[in-house]
């Protein structure tokens, strides 16, 4: 099955739940892993995010083509 399919029938299941309880251990296992994902990030790799948020909110933004040439 690929991932996909995985996600499909991941949330027909998860729609199919009536248990307020087992959906809010759903929602905070998968807002644990989100985080863990982020904290594996280097610091470089969050400062740079971080400049791209803040640039974003200022207004500022690159061409696609400029961000392709930043990240080869």
């Amino acid at each position: 099955m690929d991932l996909q399919s995985s996600k499909i029938e991941l949330a027909k299941l998860i729609l199919n739940i009536d248990n307020p309880k087992i959906i809010n251990k759903i929602r905070e296992f998968l807002q644990q892993e989100t985080q863990q994902q982020l904290i594996t990030l280097t610091a470089h790799e969050n400062k740079e995010i971080e400049l791209a948020l803040s640039m974003l909110n200022n207004g500022k933004r690159i061409s696609y083509n400029d961000f392709l040439k930043k990240v080869s």
